[in-house]
Order: C-alpha cells, then sequence, then structure tokens
C-alpha cells in the first residue's frame, strides 16, 4: 500500500476522533490528560518503559529513565493545571480583548530514537490539552518503546471515554511515511536531528521544531564551585547525555580552574592527557565528521573510554578533555551527545567568557542554551544580554532548562531556538503551542493619535 493511502487511513481517523473532542470543556479534557499522565508516570509502567527504551535502543541508563519519565509527566501535568488550554484563556478589558483557545486539529509528533519513552507523553499531553489527535512517528531503532507507550495512552483515552484514535502511531517506521504524516498534519513537532527539523520545516504544514544543543556553562570567580561541580556532573551523567541540555562545554575562570577540576575529579570525571584526548577523538569522529559515531552515543564513560583505548577507573562517571580552540577543526567543541565535557578556561572580566559561549555556539548549539554559576548579577546580564541564547540558567544544572520544580520554565522535551537555530520561537514548547486563538475584540475609548503628541519629543530634537 502507498504511503499516502496508509497514512490517509490513520490520519482519517485522527480526525475523526478530534471531532468528538472538540467541543469537551475544560473538565472533560482534565480528565483526559490525568488518565494519560497516570497510564505512563505511574510506577510500574515507568520502570517498564524505560527498561524496554534501554534493551531496544542501546542508549541512556535504566535508572534515569525512570525518573526522566516521571519527572517529565508530572512536571507537564502540574503546567497544565495553570494553562488554559479550552475556550476563554485570557482576557484583557482595558484593551477589550478576550482569547479563545480552540484546537489545531491533528498534530504529527516526531520522536528521537534517544527519547522513545519519555518524549510521547510529554507530547501527547500537549496536544490533548487542546482538543486535537496526535499521530507518532517513531524511529525505527526504538520503534517498540514508542508503541507500547502509545498503547497505554490510547487505553487510558477509553478509559475517561475519549477515542483511543486520539493517539496513534504509524505502522511502520519508514521516512517516507513520517514525510506523508508531516504532509497531511496540521502541525508538527519535531524534536530530533537537525535533518528532521529540516525535512518538518520544509513540509510546507506549520511546524514547532528544535534547535542543534551543545550547551554551554560558564563558571565565573565567584562562584559556589561545590553547587557548580554538582551541576556540571549531574546534567553531564544524567542518562548517559541522552539530553541537549547537557553540558557539551563548561568555561572556567583561570582563578577557579584547578579547583574545580579537582572537584570534578571528586564526582567521578576522568580527566584525559594530551595523548587520551587525541585517541578519545579518533574513536568518537572516525571519519572526521561533525557528528560522533553512533558507538559513542549516550554510553558509559568506561565504554566510551575502551573504545579509545584508555584505561579508566571503574567508578569514572564522565571524561573530561581540556580544549582552547572552536569549529570544525576542534570537534569537541560541538554537541557530542555523551558523557565527554570539554573543559575551557579564560581570564580576566566576564567579556572574555561571553565571548567564549558565542564563538562555541556559533559552530554548533546556536540560539539553544547557556547558564552561570555565579554571586555576581551584572555577570548574568553580561551572558542574558550578549549571547544568542534562548535560555540562561542561573545557579542550575542545565537540564532544568527543559523546565524544573526549581524555576519557571514550562516543562517540556522541546527545545526551539529562534531564528538564531533556524526555528520559529525562542520558548520550551508547550500545550500554549497547540492551540489557536480567536481574538474577540470590543470598542475601547479611542486612544490619542494626535501627531503633535507623537511626534513631540522628534520634532523638538530635529525640527519640523
Amino acid at each position: 500500500m502507498e504511503a499516502e493511502q496508509v497514512v490517509a487511513e490513520v490520519v482519517d481517523r485522527a480526525r475523526a476522533a478530534q471531532a468528538v473532542v472538540d467541543s469537551w470543556d475544560a473538565q472533560r479534557v482534565r480528565e483526559l490528560t490525568d488518565a494519560v499522565a497516570y497510564a505512563v508516570a505511574r510506577k510500574d509502567r515507568a520502570e517498564a518503559l524505560a527498561r524496554l527504551a534501554v534493551d531496544e535502543a542501546g542508549f541512556g541508563n535504566y535508572d534515569d529513565k525512570v525518573f526522566k519519565i516521571q519527572r517529565r509527566v508530572l512536571g507537564v501535568l502540574s503546567d497544565l493545571r495553570s494553562t488554559p488550554t479550552v475556550g476563554v484563556v485570557e482576557t484583557d478589558p482595558d484593551r477589550g480583548l478576550v482569547k479563545i483557545a480552540k484546537p489545531v486539529g491533528v498534530v504529527a509528533a516526531l520522536i528521537p530514537t534517544t527519547g522513545p519513552d519519555a518524549t510521547p507523553p510529554v507530547k501527547a499531553l500537549f496536544a490533548l490539552a487542546g482538543r486535537n489527535a496526535v499521530v507518532f512517528a517513531a524511529h525505527p531503532r526504538s520503534a517498540r518503546t514508542t508503541a507500547a507507550v502509545v498503547e497505554h495512552m490510547r487505553e487510558a483515552c477509553e478509559q475517561v471515554g475519549a477515542p483511543a484514535d486520539l493517539v496513534q502511531m504509524l505502522p511502520q517506521a519508514k521516512i517516507g511515511h513520517t514525510q506523508e504524516l508531516m504532509r497531511q498534519a496540521d502541525l508538527i513537532v519535531a524534536t530530533g536531528g537537525s535533518a528532521m527539523v529540516k525535512a518538518a520545516y520544509s513540509s510546507g504544514t506549520p511546524a514547532f521544531g528544535v534547535g542543534v544543543g551543545n550547551s554551554v556553562h560558564v563558571i565565573d570567580e565567584t562562584a559556589d564551585l561545590a553547587d557548580a561541580a554538582d551541576a556540571v556532573a549531574i546534567a553531564k551523567t544524567f542518562d548517559f547525555a541522552t539530553s541537549c541540555l547537557a553540558d557539551n562545554a563548561v568555561i572556567v575562570h583561570d582563578d577557579v580552574h584547578d579547583r574545580l577540576l579537582d572537584l570534578l575529579r571528586e564526582r567521578g570525571g576522568y580527566v584525559c592527557d594530551a595523548d587520551e584526548k587525541a585517541r578519545l577523538q579518533a574513536a568518537m569522529w572516525p571519519d572526521g565528521g561533525a557528528v560522533p559515531c553512533m558507538e559513542v552515543i549516550a554510553k558509559s564513560a568506561p565504554r566510551i573510554a575502551e573504545l579509545a583505548g584508555i584505561t579508566v577507573p571503574e567508578d569514572t562517571r564522565f571524561l573530561v578533555v581540556a580544549e582552547d580552540g572552536t569549529g570544525p577543526a576542534h570537534p569537541f567543541s560541538g554537541e557530542k551527545l555523551n558523557v565527554v565535557l570539554a573543559l575551557y578556561r579564560y581570564s580576566g572580566g566576564i567579556d572574555a567568557a561571553v565571548d567564549l559561549v558565542n564563538a562555541i555556539t556559533a559552530y554548533q548549539g546556536l540560539g539553544h542554551t547557556c547558564g552561570i554559576h555565579t554571586a555576581n548579577d551584572a555577570h548574568v546580564d553580561a551572558l542574558a544580554y550578549g549571547t544568542r541564547t534562548a535560555r540562561v540558567l542561573v545557579n542550575q544544572n542545565l537540564n532544568e532548562g527543559a523546565g524544573s520544580p526549581r524555576n519557571g520554565l514550562p516543562f517540556t522535551l522541546s527545545l526551539s531556538c529562534g531564528t538564531w537555530g533556524g526555528t520559529i520561537t525562542t520558548e520550551n514548547v508547550n500545550a500554549r503551542h497547540f492551540v489557536n486563538l480567536t481574538w474577540v475584540s470590543r470598542p475601547i475609548t479611542p486612544r490619542d493619535l494626535d501627531p503633535d503628541v507623537l511626534f513631540a519629543r522628534h520634532v523638538e530634537r530635529y525640527g519640523r
């Protein structure tokens, strides 16, 4: 059967299911999202899905995946409590405006091979909160895991009287089917590699995509070094760095560099010498490209070291390499998607660190995320105003950029990078991106458009 027909049958079922819930009120929608979240995040399900994800695709580790599934799903559910997506979602009496949320229709959700477990329920919750249907395009390497998640969510839909076909997955994980789904859907949410995101934006269908990761973390001379070392180690090692937010580069002030390096060693870091760095580079980029080979993606530090012929202690959690350059000639300056950390040092003022962040992200990661550990608010401002990044994390681990109980960022697994990174928004993609808004406008007291008033300052300075 041709891809067009296969996909059309799935999309037709999705449209029929979406029509059933199109008029549901907020209470019924909450029952639906609660049921779907519970079906995936409850302990036994999260554990089984985590095990399946690790066994099937071979990325990350079991314990962290259990935590990730539960934290992301529960975080999104918590956000939905204060994010209206049905009916009137905003009123502004002074401007005479009322905004009414309406479904977008059928959402095509593209799933990366590194996130077949937590990504589908997060995207499903966003879609269902807006009374949409969602169809998943799984990655071939991890399709069984995505299928298991989808089946749990379909059962949850039926439990609360919603059609199971609100949540579907393409029957075959093929590129042609995914491309056809993107063409037939009403909205695309693409999480994955740059090729996938580019295809989504080229499909002719409205799309939200993510940018290349390569997050950068600055540690200045005023930082709480123990807290900073904890943050780096946590983000770098969580699920073997499957997240695009995991520290790829750390830029440390010269005054605290040696002390921080000692603290990283205490937390399981192994610092490679020059010869070991060269062997590691050869193992990670055997063909000299910009993307690490599949054998080192989301693998443990001892496994990566073994591939590079480096002997490390069994309890090594991550590898550290000194770096001083950026760009293709310095591949460690790019996104590594594993537990290898590039360590830079800077001296003088914060502007030197800002320049390094910009140089690193100009190679890979433009628009994504940076962070800083500091006690100096002026240094935060320098980073926030001086870098082209969508998120600046202050005294946190960078994984918290996808939402955390400790900050106000929306929970998500789709982190956009604005025009810097080739995407349409700089926001954490969340449920409010899955609705159309009707603006109701009523008359207000007319605003003063007197040109003498509006141009008074200009005329005073430059004359008529």
